[in-house]
């Protein structure tokens, strides 16, 4: 009896020490894994023109440590998209950075027609500022009509200007815009000298590292080598074809391989050269990345306790998918060499910051609609809109109904601007005039509606296109008139075979991934909107949110 009593003493004594030890062992296990209270660095990825059906399409093809790291180590929210109609760049970014949509930040589109000055302007054009390191036309730029503050705003705001804030891109608005008005730092690619440049908006001069990087004549080190496919033929057999007769190209060639070397120096002479062909190969998605983690590097991004930012905007994708298509072998390979880009930088800042101390979030800006041609081919309806024809008829029928006139002051970004001056000396109804347009132009093929604005000043519509109207709907720099036009239609250009700014899936839905700090593998179906990125930074970072954010925290992340 006494020796069964201390057998099962020391049991008891031996359990309680396992015990003690496995506490003791799983609290410090977790305790090694705690990520800290803030992100040191946030890291915008934003790629222009791609689809969520383009990332699962390429998924298996994807590189271990690429985009597929994020997939499958992240949270996926796999419906993602934008709650307005005119799906553009320059309104994309205003929103993931402002948390607002169009009609509150401001920008309505990447361009607008000011009919007091009787100009049409750039979202971010801005003639009070200075280019610095580039040429005179590309640097007049800011975030001067953006109207409501970004996250990065508040975010100097709450650490008395000591986080730091920068953002990179080829094309200046999409860096414009994620830096915000407050920003350490805006840098874009000067398609004219190939050199990365800003305004004195941001800084009075370049930074000796970013002189040195521009000595270094990056863009032409990747324009004299060809542009091949970067994986096996039997990757891209889901593709169309890579001859075929729906693609633009270069000039009429439209097959690999592409000689860029001798594209961009035809008809010229000397050592000049065309260094906007950059911009569209996948290799100025490439430069962006390198200058990126230069920037990080030379800047200390994330080196102190203090959250850092940083926006990687991803240009490339764009230009190849308007001149070639979504289908295409040449925006397969975009994406596949896309995907060993992020390869690259996620491999920089697991190895340099760590996991735990960076925050990631991977998006697009939006997306693109397929060839019409080739829906077509397919006995799908789609078509090109000629505007061009069509804004000829209108000024015709208007001449018939009100008189000889300059009615019509222009059309921009699938909006009609009138001449009100004209109008109202006529002492005619401008809601009136507008909805005799509304009525015309619906009756082309290819529109499927036709809005004046005056409907939409003290109306609201519920969802659906008639809510995404409203969310673009700004009273100093919309048009009179908003079209849209039916699924699978885009306006006719003579360099692009297709285009987006629609409020259709394959323009709206975009993929949207975190990754990194306190972020749990995780898949996320329900529906979200691309204005709640901002805010849900705001709230991973303690930071207040942007002053006119209409965007929900994504609750899925806190968990």
């Amino acid at each position: 009896m006494i020796v069964s009593m201390a057998g099962k003493w020391v049991a008891k004594a031996v359990l309680s020490l396992y015990l003690g030890l496995f506490i003791i062992l799983n609290v410090s296990g977790q305790a090694a894994y705690l990520p800290p209270d803030r992100p040191k660095l946030v890291v915008g990825i934003i790629v222009e023109q791609l689809r969520y059906d383009q990332l699962e399409k390429f998924r298996n093809r994807l590189r271990e440590n690429g985009i597929r790291k994020l997939l499958n180590e992240g949270t996926y929210f796999q419906n993602a998209s934008y709650e307005y109609i005119l799906t553009q760049s320059g309104p994309a970014h205003a929103t993931i950075a402002t948390g607002a949509e169009p009609s509150q930040h401001g920008i309505v589109s990447d361009n607008w027609y000011l009919p007091l000055r009787d100009e049409l302007i750039n979202c971010t054009k801005d003639l009070s500022v200075d280019p610095v390191g580039g040429s005179y036309e590309s640097g007049l730029h800011s975030p001067a009509s953006l109207q409501a503050s970004t996250f990065t705003d508040e975010l100097k705001l709450a650490t008395n200007r000591k986080a730091k804030v920068f953002a990179v891109g080829l094309n200046e608005s999409p860096v414009i815009f994620s830096a915000g008005h407050s920003a350490d730092g805006a840098y874009w690619y000067d398609k004219n000298t190939g050199t990365w440049m800003s305004s004195t908006y941001y800084t009075k001069k370049l930074s000796s590292w970013i002189n040195d990087f521009n000595a270094a004549r990056y863009p032409d080190g990747f324009l004299n080598n060809p542009w091949t496919l970067s994986q096996p033929v039997s990757d891209y057999s889901d593709c169309v074809p890579d001859s075929n007769v729906f693609e633009t190209g270069f000039g009429g060639l439209n097959r690999f391989p592409y000689d860029l070397k001798k594209i961009s120096t035809k008809g010229r002479s000397g050592s000049d050269r065309d260094l906007s062909l950059l911009r569209e190969t996948p290799f100025g998605n490439t430069l962006t990345t390198d200058f990126a983690l230069r920037l990080i590097d030379e800047e200390g991004l994330g080196e102190d306790d203090v959250t850092d930012f940083l926006a990687i905007c991803y240009s490339s994708t764009d230009y190849i998918g308007r001149r070639f298509g979504p289908s295409s072998y040449e925006m397969a390979d975009a994406i596949l060499r896309l995907d060993r880009d992020v390869e690259n930088l996620l491999k920089y800042l697991n190895d340099n910051l760590g996991k735990k101390n960076i925050l990631v979030y991977f998006t697009s800006a939006h997306g693109i609609a397929e060839i019409p041609t080739i829906l077509e081919t397919n006995r799908i309806p789609a078509g090109y809109f000629r505007q061009n024809q069509a804004l000829q008829l209108l000024r015709s029928y208007l001449n018939a109904v009100y008189g000889e006139g300059n009615w019509v002051r222009g059309y921009v970004e699938k909006q009609i601007f009138l001449n009100r001056t004209l109008i109202e000396d006529a002492k005619l109804s401008i809601e009136e005039v507008q909805k005799k347009v509304a009525r015309f132009i619906v009756q082309f093929t290819g529109v499927s509606s036709a809005y004046p604005y005056s409907a939409f000043e003290s109306n609201d519509f519920g969802n659906g296109h008639l809510r995404k109207i409203i969310n673009n709907y700004s009273p100093q720099r919309s048009g009179d008139v908003i079209i849209t036009l039916s699924p699978g239609w885009v306006e006719k250009h003579d360099e692009y075979v297709t285009d987006h700014s629609s409020p259709y899936e394959y323009d709206a839905h975009v993929p949207l991934v975190w990754y990194g700090w306190a972020i749990n593998r995780l898949t996320v179906t329900r529906k979200v909107n691309m204005a709640d990125i901002a805010v849900t930074l705001s709230s991973l970072c303690k930071v207040p949110y942007p002053n006119a954010c209409t965007g929900e925290p994504m609750y899925e992340l806190y968990r």
